[in-house]
């Protein structure tokens, strides 16, 4: 159970026992960032796990492409678009790329996908997880509203994460997400302090962060020892939000070289990849232990040798499950030089995905094969006879 949320996870937990028994449910979790949104989607994920779960995450970079946060939500689904009624299954897969044709209309991309979760949940009850909803692309975030208002007794549960919903969610289920109360806030605090905590110091954190757990975690990181048991005020010269990020920016500017650049990658990747990132980070000549100053500072985690996870200031990206993120702290990150484009075929990298030309080049008439699909281990191994770590 999270620090102070049995009455949200109660919530979540009942959602998710609806539908095991074929009820449907859905629910938009709406907070400030690093107030614990994407903590309690992640909590129902794991709580989840006899149930299928489909997930996917606004991107602020992806908000004019029409579509591609449903196609993120879909893509495990595809194979059931046959089952789809002709003008459905053309509305959809012309709205992926799939196939040629005019403009889908949006309410038979909405039928569906309404059709695709609710064949999807014959076999099993399905949970489907959008965080970071607030930049969804508006043609998806109309697709999968008009899902939910539509769901009765299909056993599908949709659960949404956002600062503030757009006005597409008007009319669904909605839990505002608040601070921590005293006693969880004052605990989640003393469980990242190791030494003496003032209790002065700790009444200002407390009150200062309004109970952000985000905020509770990160801002004592800035504190020394003495200060922390000492009573020293905090400085309050710049907002909450603008203390986290700066935080933030400092612990990534203490971090070598090598690792920013592997940050900026890991941030910059758009699919959750390890071998994706793998196979650019080799390009790169980044080798060897880089990922291991990052974990040090909590910048990163590497739970099992074959994800990254990446501490945002709003939230936790994880790799396994969708695109990473930096948040805001990536953008303020000096400028360098461009690095040479990565080439088709590196380790890792399909060809599928090389951008489109503007117009032929007469040196590149024959297409490159395909780069063999292989599992790769993360971190990258160091240019050595050693075995890689797994």
């Amino acid at each position: 159970m999270l620090h102070g949320r049995r009455d949200e996870c109660a919530v979540l937990e009942r959602l998710l026992e609806g539908a095991r028994v074929g009820h449907s449910g859905v629910l938009v979790l709406k907070g400030e960032p690093g107030v614990g949104k994407t903590a309690l989607l992640e909590y129902a994920v794991g709580s989840a796990s006899d149930l299928r779960w489909i997930r996917a995450a606004g991107v602020e970079s992806e908000m004019e492409l029409a579509f591609a946060a449903l196609h993120q939500l879909c893509v495990p689904l595809l194979d059931r678009l046959d089952r789809l009624p002709g003008p459905q299954h053309d509305a959809l897969t012309t709205a992926f790329g799939l196939s040629e044709g005019a403009v889908p209309d949006r309410f038979f991309v909405g039928l569906a996908t309404l059709g695709l979760l609710s064949e999807a949940a014959e076999e099993r009850p399905l949970v489907c997880v959008v965080d970071d909803a607030q930049w969804l692309d508006r043609a998806s975030a109309q697709a999968l509203a008009f899902v939910g208002r539509r769901l009765r007794a299909e056993p599908v549960v949709m659960l949404f994460g956002a600062r503030e919903p757009s006005e597409e969610f008007a009319g669904l289920p909605k839990l505002v997400v608040g601070g921590l109360s005293d006693r969880p806030a004052r605990d989640l605090l003393a469980s990242v302090i190791p030494g003496r905590l003032d209790e002065r110091v700790a009444d200002q954190i407390v009150a200062e962060t309004r109970g952000n757990p985000l905020a509770l975690l990160e801002l004592p990181r800035d504190l020394s020892a003495a200060q922390l048991a000492g009573g020293f005020g905090l400085p309050g010269a710049v907002s909450l939000a603008g203390r986290i990020e700066e935080s933030f920016q400092r612990r990534l500017q203490t971090l070598p070289e090598d690792t920013q650049r592997l940050l900026l990658v890991a941030a910059a990747e758009p699919l959750g990849n390890p071998a994706l990132l793998r196979g650019a980070a080799t390009v790169l000549g980044i080798v060897g232990p880089a990922l291991e100053p990052a974990e040090r500072v909590g910048l990163l985690e590497v739970p099992d040798g074959c994800v990254f996870v990446i501490r945002s200031c709003g939230r936790r990206s994880t790799g396994r499950h969708r695109r990473s993120s930096g948040g805001g702290c990536i953008g303020r990150w000096p400028r360098r030089p461009m690095p040479r484009p990565i080439p088709i075929g590196a380790p890792g990298i399909s060809p599928r995905r090389r951008p489109a030309r503007t117009s032929p080049s007469p040196a590149s008439s024959s297409e490159q094969p395909d780069a063999p699909r292989r599992a790769a281990a993360w971190p990258p191994p160091p240019p050595s006879s050693s075995a890689p770590r797994h």
